[in-house]
């Protein structure tokens, strides 16, 4: 009885006492330990402030290092600061001046670098239990350890300025800012790619029958088919783009795990595989998938075609679900995937040519090995997006309307995943894939990271930021991602040295601190010369513009298609700043009719040294159509005395001049 009665009093007392606990104070709490969390939180120390970054998992990176190697860019000229070194940090790890493709344990090794460089504090396994504030400001939040939720793990965290990171916006949901879920009607902003759509991409081109038993309605529907009726087009709705894992494998016997019967398998969840090989034939394994290859004999693997790694359909409840009902998703995604990799290889209704495909393929030993082997992060392409002080738009992307407070640069297509998978004349299609780009590189407004004022005045959310549905799609690329974080933290900054509310940072403070300090570290910035700069380039000769902004640099590059008839010449010449040592690099735009060798020389003010750029030199990795060709280190003085010249001199084909960067030695 006495052992009942301590029981009864120490109980309570501890929860009591674990509940009153004091609040830790700093001055920014970032929520999520994304690619952007890790950016934001490295920014925000280096510049001085006591930082918290509270992660809900054990991993940092988020689908930067779970999975998605293959890096979607659209144009390289929207990769700036922090978010560059990162790639380039990567490409130095490869031997390589930038890379877009790596392994995950390798981009997870950098984020650590950076938390350890920087000196925060990460808080692992906590997630977000309750928000309190204070008027429109958010005074503390509440976490809870995600492992093992109760009340004795809760801890009050009081901060002047929180950062929103995750993927799912549960903080910025919490604090009470306004947020949009699914897909707007076009008629909300006058768009035209945004609500339901029935086009070509990751479609079955065939009809396929949806019927348990073919023919016959009165059977049901196969497994994943849903019975929705097709909307017209444009039509907003609930439903979000299909989520997936990004899959890391290896056809490296060494060190391979075998992939083997999963949780929950079903092999009736694969019928859609079998019936579509029956009226339009596979020829490989591969055509079921994206399947990238990375470094060191491994995989990117992404969604392609019908039938594939996307669960469509089965999301739609992600972004509002409570952590119990995220965790079933999640898992069921993982079965998902897993039961795909081993039907393929086992099921002896696929062919066997493709079954012993599959089976070349396994686990990487050496990856995720405190998570079986198995990505850390799901895909989740879109959730809640913020209604902030400016929505982002369709008109945004292809430049009908440009804000003029940009922190950040997007540049890829407006892209969203299928939503749905349902009957349209008695046969299987897919529903609300978009594939929309042919537009140059558009800014992002300030005021779609923040909050309406009225709302929340101390949060900012650069990746739930505030856009529509298509235009989200072309926003939420993991290197916009970075360069939002890294906004965010210098807007943090500002907004506490100050002593003003988030809305009212001076935007134009943050773009000059981005554009002097872009490493974070006082370091002395490099020189781009690009073509736009009408003070520093020098043009002889009647070049053409193109604006191919896949292949390009930017906005556009030049070209001449006379093989040297005419002497032309490009001159892009810097403003040195600070006098010294210089890695010269020279942008080359991938054009398959390029001259063999193009001449560039190198001016450092006395000397004047000529090298031959060979078309082969020109190697690009993954999605990228151009690339920096190192073209010497040299010593340049202050001022305006160095050059870069590119002649048309000897070309045997065309010839392309794009951008020019001055790299500073690093000591």
């Amino acid at each position: 009885m006495r052992g009942l009665y301590l029981w009864c009093v120490m109980v309570p007392l501890l929860l009591f006492t674990s509940c009153q606990r004091g609040a830790e104070s700093v001055d920014i709490c970032i929520y999520g330990g994304t690619s952007a969390g890790v950016i934001a939180a490295y920014t925000a120390s280096m510049e001085g402030k006591k930082v918290l970054l509270i992660e809900p998992g054990r991993h940092l990176g988020g689908m930067t290092s779970g999975g998605l190697g293959y890096t979607d860019i659209g144009n390289k000229f929207v990769v700036t600061g922090l978010a560059r070194d990162f790639y380039r940090r990567i490409g130095a790890h490869y031997g390589q001046f930038e890379q877009w493709v790596f392994e995950p344990s390798v981009a997870e090794k950098l984020f650590q670098e950076y938390i350890e460089r920087g000196k925060v504090e990460v808080l692992y396994s906590y997630r977000l239990n309750d928000v309190k504030k204070e008027g429109t400001r958010i005074s503390e939040i509440v976490v809870e350890n995600s492992e093992n939720p109760s009340p004795e793990t809760l801890r009050k965290i009081r901060a002047k300025v929180f950062i929103d990171c995750t993927y799912e916006g549960d903080l910025m949901a919490k604090a009470g800012a306004s947020y949009a879920v699914g897909r707007e009607d076009n008629s909300v902003y006058g768009e035209t790619y945004n609500g339901v759509q029935m086009m070509k991409g990751h479609q079955f081109w065939d009809p396929i029958d949806p019927y348990v038993i073919p023919g016959d309605s009165t059977s049901g529907l196969i497994w994943g088919v849903s019975d929705h009726a097709l909307l017209p087009a444009g039509s907003g709705d609930k439903k979000i783009q299909a989520y997936n894992f990004r899959v890391c494998l290896t056809d490296n016997p060494e060190n391979m795990v075998p992939i083997t019967r999963p949780d929950n398998y079903d092999s009736t969840r694969y019928e859609l595989v079998l019936r579509l090989h029956a009226v339009s034939p596979r020829k490989s394994v591969y055509d079921y998938f994206i399947w990238s290859r990375m470094p060191n004999s491994k995989t990117d693997i992404n969604n392609g075609g019908g039938i594939s790694t996307d669960m469509i359909g089965m999301n739609w409840d992600y972004p509002e679900a409570d952590y119990d009902r995220r965790a079933e998703i999640w898992k069921a995604h993982e079965d998902y995937t897993k039961g795909l990799f081993y039907f393929l290889g086992h099921d002896e209704r696929v062919p066997e040519f493709m079954r012993k495909e599959m089976l070349k393929w396994g686990y990487p030993k050496d990856e995720y090995v405190d998570n079986n082997h198995w990505t850390h992060q799901l895909y989740v392409r879109e959730a809640r997006r913020m209604l902030g002080e400016l929505v982002m738009t369709e008109h945004h992307c292809v430049g009908r309307e440009v804000v003029d407070d940009a922190i950040g640069w997007a540049a890829y297509t407006m892209d969203s995943h299928n939503c749905d998978r349902l009957v349209v004349d008695g046969a299987v299609k897919n529903e609300g894939n978009v594939e929309i780009g042919g537009f140059p590189p558009y800014p992002i407004s300030y005021r779609a990271i923040v909050p309406k004022r009225q709302e929340v005045t101390n949060l900012l959310v650069p990746v739930c930021l505030s856009a529509s549905h298509i235009a989200y799609g072309s926003i939420r690329m993991e290197p916009v991602f970075m360069v939002l974080g890294q906004s965010a933290a210098v807007a943090a900054g500002l907004s506490i040295d100050e002593g003003v509310d988030v809305q009212d940072v001076d935007v134009a403070r943050v773009q000059e601190i981005l554009k002097t300090d872009p490493l974070a570290d006082g370091s002395t910035p490099e020189i781009l010369v690009d073509n736009d700069d009408s003070t520093a380039v020098e043009l002889q000769g009647d070049w053409t513009l193109s604006h191919d902004t896949y292949r390009g640099y930017g906005l556009n590059f030049y070209v001449d298609d006379s093989k040297g008839k005419t002497l032309k010449t490009i001159k892009y010449v810097p403003n040195i700043q600070v006098a010294g040592a210089y890695k010269v690099y020279v942008f080359f735009p991938q054009l398959k009719e390029s001259s063999t060798h193009t001449p560039v020389w190198v001016c450092n003010g006395t000397d004047t040294v000529q090298v031959q750029v060979h078309k082969d030199d020109i190697k690009v990795l993954g999605q990228t159509g151009g690339e920096w060709v190192y073209v010497g280190e040299y010593v340049l003085n202050s001022g305006r005395e160095a050059c870069v010249e590119i002649s048309n001199r000897g070309a045997d084909n065309v010839v392309a001049a794009d951008a020019v960067l001055f790299l500073p030695v690093r000591e």
